[in-house]
C-alpha cells in the first residue's frame, strides 16, 4: 500500500465488532512505523456497549482530497485498492511536474 501521499487518517470503531473492528485494526497495522511523524492519526474507539455502532475510516491526501470509506461494504483489500489507485495518480502527477 502506498502511504506516502496520505496526510491524515481518522477512524472510529469498536474493537468488539468482529467485522469492522478487524478491518480498521488491520489497516492501521499496515501504516509504516514512522506514520505518526508524517501524518495526523486520529483513532477513537467505542466501548462494548456501542459495539454495533457503525465504524468509520476517512483519509486525507496531499492534494486535499478526503476519502471517506464505507467499512460495512469494503474489506481490507478493497481499501488498499482505493488508496493505491489515488496514490498512483498523485505519484504520476508528481513525476510529470518534475
Amino acid at each position: 500500500m502506498i502511504t506516502k501521499y496520505i496526510t491524515a487518517v481518522s477512524t472510529a470503531f469498536s474493537p468488539f465488532n468482529a467485522r469492522t473492528g478487524k478491518t480498521v485494526r488491520n489497516f492501521l497495522a499496515l501504516l509504516p512505523p514512522n506514520a505518526r511523524s508524517k501524518m495526523a492519526i486520529d483513532v477513537k474507539m467505542f466501548g462494548q456497549a456501542e459495539a454495533e455502532k457503525p465504524a468509520s475510516l476517512s483519509l486525507k491526501f496531499k492534494d486535499g482530497k478526503e476519502m471517506p470509506l464505507d467499512l460495512e461494504k469494503m474489506k481490507l483489500k478493497d481499501i488498499q485498492t482505493e488508496v493505491d489507485r489515488h496514490s498512483r495518480t498523485l505519484r504520476r502527477a508528481e513525476e510529470l511536474a518534475g
